[in-house]
């Protein structure tokens, strides 16, 4: 996030909510919204082919399609510049690449926005006025924007959106995806993505591989880390089945619930050869796993977390590991030694690279490396300092807004997007959009949620959500079972009619395992850029069970 959640929750006259389930994926900062609303009167406009919670608090819902984000924010943006609501002071000395940027946004009239989204022209009109006007506007998006084979198209979408308008680097304003879960910012912060080391520095970069190569004394750089990005999770499970990957590490992670077309990801790791499984409860994934490693819980380390709005806080252990259980890092560590020692990895003398003996000795590391945390110190974080990344040295107090009078690239850049249709969508056999998310009651892959009593007797088993119109169509009853099925398998449920979705669109969760988990139905296909699954949008058929 560019702007803190109290920024947003106190200060943003307007919030454009798109592709985010915010009550019930974020309750906390979602209770803040709604505050927002009732306290001091924030205009909310909610973008989502769902008619989640958020919406009673909304003064507009624009119920697009699945798959249609960037067509509905060019048109919003064609009509902002109909109406010369754009900022052009901050377009003129801040930003670059506005000529090209007009000429796409030209062709996505009200009318070709609303064929392509089926929002109506006038709802289109009330929304881009809403958010132009009430300055400052604030975009939110979560996984509802990123998980399509355009994602990141989406992304430079929104962002054009607020620099348009001169949303960045002010009070109130911002480009804020909302991270998925509690440490997924910390997680990417620490280079756990495939073209990066820690602090976002690529492995492209000759300087940053020397850099780490040095750091950590290894003697070839190249053999070592390579200049290229390495594979994404979809992709290194797909390689079980082409020889390419040969053994996995996975850390706290389910992917035979999570990733998509389950029953595909279900061959790939039969056809593995070697899984090592470090968790705290046993998974779907640990049927599949050669070697299980005991984890602990977030109760049972200390450390940090850092969380959506970059804020680096302070986990505190509460109780000492059960049984033999350790913590990731000292799992890791020794797992580190012993591949070393093996392979011969390290240069002359001894390497003690991973002889940490606490997180402090890890923090320090990380400061050390990574730029955006160099003023970070666990002493800090301990006594209570509120530190936003970057905190640039240890007297800096971090910071809260990002890009505040120029961008870190130096002048923001409008790039070109284009409306492009999802992988599969909706026929003849397979008539519905199905679309994917998470309920209130579970969370994930419910390897936790599932255990608590009260949650599952909340929500007990996988439904469907299916319009009125649709259900009576094919006389389906509220609560009746059915099969949904795509080309890549079948899912069991529970019929749920509802108003939430649009007719032909249904939607459904994957915290049910085996025949209850919608990524059954999911596609595999990826973005060509950050190779994102596209969860959101799959075509599907149902019938009764």
């Amino acid at each position: 996030m560019t702007n803190p959640m109290d920024d947003i929750a106190n200060n943003s006259k307007a919030i454009f909510i798109i592709g985010s389930n915010t009550t019930e994926q974020h309750p906390v900062f979602g209770y803040q919204l709604r505050q927002a609303v009732l306290q001091r009167g924030a205009q909310i406009v909610v973008a989502d082919p769902r008619k989640i919670d958020i919406v009673d608090f909304a003064v507009l819902h624009l119920q697009h399609r699945p798959g249609t984000d960037i067509a509905l924010i060019n048109g919003l943006m064609h009509i902002i510049l109909e109406n010369g609501w754009e900022d052009k002071e901050f377009i003129e000395s801040r930003c670059e690449n506005y000529p090209e940027f007009l000429d796409t946004i030209e062709k996505y009239t009200p009318e070709a926005t609303f064929k392509a989204t089926g929002v109506p022209t006038d709802k289109l009109h009330l929304a881009a006025k809403i958010l132009a006007k009430n300055s400052p506007m604030a975009v939110l998006w979560a996984m509802g924007i990123t998980q399509h084979v355009t994602g990141v198209m989406n992304v430079l979408s929104l962002a054009n959106l607020q620099m348009l308008l001169g949303n960045m680097g002010i009070s109130g304003g911002g480009a804020n995806p909302l991270r998925g879960q509690n440490n997924v910012q910390g997680a990417c912060d620490m280079g756990a993505l495939v073209n990066v080391f820690p602090g976002y520095q690529k492995v492209v970069d000759e300087t940053a591989r020397t850099k780490f190569t040095n750091a950590w004394r290894f003697e070839n750089v190249d053999n070592l880390f390579g200049d290229k990005p390495g594979a994404t999770l979809t992709e290194i499970v797909h390689g079980n089945l082409t020889g390419k990957t040969k053994a996995m590490y996975i850390i706290g992670e389910n992917p035979v619930m999570s990733d998509p077309d389950s029953n595909h990801v279900k061959k790939c790791f039969e056809a593995s050869e070697f899984v090592l499984l470090q968790e705290i409860f046993p998974s779907e994934t640990s049927h599949y796993a050669d070697v299980l490693l005991p984890g602990v819980t977030f109760t049972e380390k200390d450390g940090t977390f850092t969380n959506t709005e970059r804020r680096i806080q302070y986990l505190n252990q509460v109780i000492k590991p059960i049984g033999e259980s350790l913590s990731d890092w000292e799992i890791t560590s020794m797992l580190a030694r012993e591949i070393i020692k093996i392979d011969n990895l390290k240069t002359n003398g001894e390497f003690s690279g991973w002889d940490y003996s606490n997180t402090n000795d890890i923090m320090k590391e990380i400061s050390a490396l990574t730029p955006i945390y160099t003023g970070v110190s666990l002493e800090r974080v301990k006594n209570g300092e509120k530190l936003n990344w970057p905190v640039k040295n240890a007297e800096h107090s971090g910071t809260e807004i990002l890009h505040v009078g120029e961008f870190s690239r130096g002048k923001g850049k409008f790039h070109v997007t284009e409306q492009l249709d999802a992988k599969e969508l909706p026929n003849t056999d397979y008539p519905f959009f199905l679309t994917t998310g998470r309920v209130i009651y579970h969370w994930h892959g419910g390897e936790m949620t599932r255990r608590v009593d009260g949650l599952v007797e909340m929500y007990s088993e996988s439904n469907l959500e299916i319009n009125a119109k649709d259900a009576a169509r094919l006389e389906i009853e509220n609560g009746q079972d059915i099969i949904v099925s795509s080309l890549r398998g079948e899912m069991h449920a529970k019929a749920l009619i509802s108003d939430r979705v649009a007719d032909g669109t249904v939607f459904g969760t994957f915290h049910f395992p085996d025949e209850q988990n919608v990524n059954n139905l999911t596609i595999a296909a990826l973005d060509p850029v950050a190779k994102i699954p596209q969860y959101k949008v799959c075509a599907v058929k149902i019938e009764a069970a």
